[in-house]
């Protein structure tokens, strides 16, 4: 291994270049798990939370990917307080259309002034003049789909919005999308057990659009002790790490985001960068959600079910 590899190992996941002119290396990091218990109000550490965010891009991650229904705000603060002034590199993704009512609760909002006011409001607690990716972290179904990207079309033109992605999206939602404006990224759940967004996943390899996989380690039911991973991991290799290197080869557009709250298992996302599997470990690992015999559905049926990213 180099002496970069061994220093910033997030370098050698490669890169992608959001929009066709923003390079972002491909493993980031996702900034939910700074937050308190249910994502809501302040870590029990947050003096971890600043190392780990500055641990993130000493190895090299130039894409954090946050929200502003993360705390609320509480990750974008903090991201803030860790690493502003920012690297000229770091690519800062944020998301607004889930509003939260308390601990665990997710509610759709996507009224156009809903969305100005949290656009206003990120740029605030980023300290930054305008957001670099901004994506509508749900869409709305009681708002026409064309107001809720039509507003955020209307920010881009105003300088506040560089690109705009959207999240949780059918391949059908992305093509309305794309009609209203460019869209640039794409954030669905997405892992080894769970590829339900593989049509997702495919439309956006064709048209070169990031496809941003949230829950990439089913929050470690991947890499539990007797899990789907268990058996195929190697000294060189955690089951997590396999998990994160599998959805790298996978395609040239995923960015995977691994979160965390821990330094320690942040350098161990990250160093997932670095391996590489043999034909024979990726069509292994590929197998990992082949269903049962007897239609049980395999892991991907034990695996719990989530609303969020």
């Amino acid at each position: 291994m180099t002496a970069e590899a061994q220093s910033r190992p997030a370098a050698a996941s490669g890169t992608f270049a959001l929009g066709g002119d923003l390079p972002v290396q491909r493993l980031g990091y996702g900034a939910m798990q700074i937050t308190g218990p249910g994502v809501w109000g302040e870590p029990k550490d947050p003096d971890e939370a600043v190392r780990v965010l500055r641990r993130a891009v000493e190895l090299g991650i130039t894409f954090i990917d946050t929200a502003d229904s993360y705390g609320p705000f509480v990750s974008e603060t903090l991201i803030r307080q860790a690493l502003h002034p920012y690297p000229d590199d770091l690519v800062i993704a944020t998301k607004a259309g889930l509003t939260r009512p308390g601990p665990g609760d997710w509610r759709s909002v996507g009224r156009p002034e809903y969305l100005r006011q949290q656009l206003e409001l990120s740029l605030r607690h980023l300290g930054v003049d305008h957001i670099d990716l901004f994506q509508l972290h749900r869409i709305d179904p009681k708002v026409p789909l064309a107001d809720q990207i039509g507003e955020l079309a209307l920010l881009q033109q105003e300088g506040k919005i560089r690109h705009i992605g959207v999240s949780e999206v059918s391949v059908a939602g992305l093509k309305q999308a794309r009609k209203i404006a460019e869209i640039v990224s794409v954030q669905n759940q997405y892992n080894l057990v769970n590829r339900s967004a593989e049509d997702v996943l495919e439309y956006a390899e064709a048209n070169n659009i990031a496809f941003i996989p949230w829950f990439p380690m089913a929050t470690g039911d991947l890499a539990r002790p007797g899990g789907p991973l268990d058996t195929l991991a190697r000294p060189d290799a955690s089951p997590s790490q396999l998990a994160l290197a599998w959805l790298l080869r996978r395609s040239p557009v995923i960015l995977p985001i691994p979160g965390t709250s821990s330094v320690a298992h942040l350098e161990e996302n990250t160093a997932a960068a670095t391996i590489t599997l043999t034909d024979d470990e990726y069509a292994a690992l590929s197998a990992v959600s082949t269903p049962a015999p007897g239609g049980s559905g395999g892991w991907r049926s034990l695996l719990p079910k989530m609303s969020r990213g």
